[in-house]
């Protein structure tokens, strides 16, 4: 990174918080309404990060697309009864992000995920006014790796895209970051394993967000 670093925006799941458990319950909540075999756990946590059309091929295979509507609608009905509460932030971040904001770096967040759950977790967790801008399923049109949600945020906090930096945990973010030429940064506190990202010019790959502290770009800074 050449330029000062202005922003950092993040991915919401596997590199702020577990959602898994809710995601596990609600996809099987919406496979056994539709009559669907019900998946393994660790299936299910791979398709975390990809559109509940994608994961539902994923799971049960591309002959059952037709049914990617009624997947979507029951999933989101039983995760909004308990999404919240089944998602917990990763012990690391509020100190993270605290430290981060006191440096004077604006946060975001940009995720396939509703933006009215994303605020239902940072305000239960009193972290509200930690990120300036969340782009959520429900603000574009087109979803990762579509670039059009992380230039939006860019632009929302006035930053050019050489100031930036976008973190996350998966390869359709990687796609994403590539797209809108920003630099990204991989972190492996989800399931995509370090090989996954060989293909993409990375920044830097960490374990999970704290070491975001330790970037030159940030230690500039303090």
């Amino acid at each position: 990174m050449k330029s000062p670093l202005q922003v950092i925006i993040f991915d919401f799941d596997y590199t702020l918080a577990d959602s898994s458990r809710g995601v596990i319950e609600c996809i099987n909540f919406a496979l056994d309404r539709l009559g669907l075999p019900l998946a393994a756990d660790a299936e299910i946590r791979k398709t975390i990060g990809l559109s509940l059309p994608d994961a539902l091929t994923m799971l049960v295979g591309k002959e059952y697309d037709r049914h990617a509507d009624a997947f979507t609608r029951l999933f989101v009905e039983r995760a909004d009864e308990v999404m919240t509460d089944m998602t917990e932030l990763f012990d690391v971040v509020p100190e993270t992000v605290a430290a981060l904001r006191n440096l004077g770096i604006q946060l975001g967040i940009v995720t396939l995920k509703y933006r009215y759950r994303i605020e239902s977790v940072l305000k239960r967790d009193r972290l509200s006014d930690a990120f300036e801008v969340i782009i959520g399923f429900e603000d574009v049109s087109v979803q990762k790796p579509d670039p059009s949600g992380l230039l939006a945020a860019v632009e929302r906090l006035n930053c050019g895209p050489k100031n930036c930096l976008y973190v996350g945990d998966s390869v359709t973010d990687a796609k994403t970051a590539q797209c809108a030429d920003i630099d990204f940064i991989p972190v492996l506190s989800g399931v995509t394993p370090r090989t996954a990202f060989d293909a993409y010019n990375v920044y830097t790959i960490l374990e999970d967000v704290s070491e975001l502290l330790n970037l030159e770009p940030v230690r500039k800074l303090q």
